[in-house]
């Protein structure tokens, strides 16, 4: 696939999420769904842009470094041209899945991961909330795809074809699919749980197409329909306006970190999952989870 079809697809799979998404919204308005609001609306549409801009701006930066790494130490090649994509999108896919980890579980990158979750409703136009300062980390976690033999522009063609299918998974329109499908895919099922502040949903299913490194690693976690989810954050921002949503994570990180007694600790804030406090004054969700399941079991 050269890189004229490998534009026309891509687009054209953009073209067809916006489609569904004006199809979602009006269905929702129609049906009195309260799935959508404007404001929140437009902040989606805000953050994307934003995201849009830095993508662009290092787009030209991250294709060399690809580039670079893929003609000059370069380990091995796939000839076969099947499995040479096969191979590249299930990479890519864990490797998302490794980026998507760290930005829940090292604060630094939850500063700039949760632009993302910061919306209380979910919806299609929650996919175009975009981490707006990803664009400046992402490839560092992709270079291994280069040393495996993935041209640079193979990569990025992957990641974005496997980055409209995250999008469709931001809906309540659907509910669970079929088991098998359930068992291998992300769906929105799966991802509504991903974006849940409820205690037992947090930091749960990072995937992006397969939900399959979940069920390995340990970070999956079924929808129960006992429990009705709350979308958004633990604690939201009380100014929701775009450029807060942005910084208010890396303001209340600086300030945690002010108050630690030593430059180890205030390093800990940086590098520690959310939550973490040198005093014990606030804990992890993994803690809490544990907690939860103990009293549950007492």
């Amino acid at each position: 696939m050269n890189e004229l079809d490998q534009g026309i697809t891509v687009g054209a799979l953009f073209g067809f999420v916006i489609l569904l998404t004006l199809f979602e919204m009006y269905f929702s308005y129609a049906h009195d769904r309260k799935h959508y609001h404007g404001r929140d609306t437009l902040t989606n549409i805000y953050l994307m842009i934003a995201a849009f801009v830095i993508n662009v701006l290092t787009k030209a930066g991250t294709f060399m470094l690809l580039d670079y790494v893929y003609h000059h130490y370069r380990l091995f090649q796939v000839k076969n041209i099947y499995l040479y994509w096969l191979v590249l999108i299930l990479a890519q896919d864990l490797l998302y899945w490794l980026l998507h980890y760290t930005g829940h579980y090292v604060r630094f990158f939850w500063a700039m991961h949760v632009t993302h979750h910061s919306s209380p409703y979910f919806n299609l136009t929650t996919g175009f909330r975009s981490t707006v300062f990803e664009p400046l980390y992402r490839v560092f976690f992709y270079l291994p795809l280069a040393f495996m033999g993935f041209s640079a522009m193979d990569i990025l063609f992957a990641y974005l074809v496997t980055q409209i299918y995250g999008n469709l998974v931001h809906t309540q329109t659907i509910g669970k699919l079929q088991p098998w499908f359930e068992y291998i895919f992300v769906t929105p099922s799966h991802h509504r749980v991903h974006h849940a502040s409820n205690l037992r949903y947090l930091d749960k299913n990072m995937g992006m197409v397969l939900i399959l490194w979940d069920r390995l690693f340990g970070t999956f976690q079924e929808e129960v329909p006992e429990e009705e989810i709350v979308y958004g954050l633990t604690k939201q921002p009380e100014d929701t306006g775009a450029v807060n949503i942005i910084f208010h994570e890396f303001k209340a990180l600086i300030a945690d970190a002010k108050k630690a007694p030593d430059f180890k600790n205030k390093v800990k804030y940086f590098l520690y999952p959310p939550g973490w406090s040198h005093d014990g004054s606030s804990q992890t969700a993994k803690t809490m989870q544990r907690e939860m399941k103990q009293q549950k079991v007492a």
